[in-house]
């Protein structure tokens, strides 16, 4: 079984922001024109045997590129195959504490996520807060991103290391840190080596590009604490997965990687 635990279905005002621009220069793609169906997320999958994926909302301050509604009919239309991620905008504490428990008592969502840099603040800064509550009670993980931005937007709120004073105040909130932390890799794999309840996402890294202190950490005592993720649209599942044997991580290791670990994190 595989699970991608960080993926977006895209409305088309998120796949059409200018924000992603400079991705586009990565992935060659012009922006597209047409809305994409589930049926072509859903076929993604299949082509990189991917079983489940976690899709998030995306919530910048004052305005939605995906609301937490267009992910609830995505993950209804998808019988079973994606499952729902919410967000809020931090500028608006109440009503994002109002929000975060509609998505999860009402729509079902596993978890928040929540990203440093649209807001340009630090985890650590004090509008964070009420959401990790919230998350805690709720006993829900907080999703958020670690390393540079491929938005050219800045990178310095991405630093893993704000995870460390987080996860002190909230030693009960289970963080899920997406996008490896690149170029602060190894300070991510402090953290969460440190932290009972602070986790890493492979997300928009293919097998080949994981750096090696990950890949060390993943064979030794990180076995249980990194697991898989895409950041599709942006990288296919298959795409994503090219190489992984190369790794060499051994049968055990990627069960956990590949699902294992995403089935307890995110109780599956």
């Amino acid at each position: 079984m595989i699970i991608d635990v960080w993926a977006q279905h895209p409305t088309l005002r998120h796949s059409q922001s200018p924000i992603f621009d400079s991705l586009r220069r990565w992935t060659k793609t012009e922006r597209p024109t047409e809305p994409l169906p589930v049926a072509a997320t859903l076929a993604a999958m299949d082509q990189g045997a991917v079983n489940l994926s976690l899709i998030s909302a995306w919530q910048a301050p004052g305005h939605d590129l995906i609301s937490n509604d267009e992910v609830a009919a995505f993950v209804s239309e998808a019988e079973g195959r994606l499952i729902g991620v919410g967000s809020v905008d931090i500028s608006r504490p109440m009503d994002a504490v109002r929000e975060i428990r509609r998505c999860v008592e009402e729509l079902g969502f596993k978890a928040i996520r929540v990203l440093p840099w649209l807001s340009q603040r630090a985890p650590t800064d004090r509008l964070f807060y009420p959401v990790y509550a919230a998350c805690c009670e709720l006993n829900v993980p907080f999703c958020t991103q670690i390393g540079h931005t491929g938005p050219l937007m800045p990178s310095e709120v991405g630093r893993p290391i704000y995870l460390d004073q987080v996860a002190l105040d909230f030693p009960e909130l289970v963080i899920v840190a997406g996008h490896i932390g690149y170029p602060w890799t190894e300070e991510a794999i402090a953290v969460a080596t440190k932290h009972e309840n602070v986790y890493i996402d492979t997300s928009a890294y293919t097998a080949r590009r994981y750096p090696e202190e990950l890949v060390r950490y993943m064979k030794a005592h990180g076995a249980s604490k990194v697991m898989f993720g895409t950041n599709y649209p942006m990288i296919s599942p298959a795409k994503a997965l090219e190489g992984l044997d190369q790794l060499e991580l051994g049968a055990e290791m990627t069960q956990l990687f590949l699902s294992g670990n995403a089935k307890r994190v995110f109780r599956i």
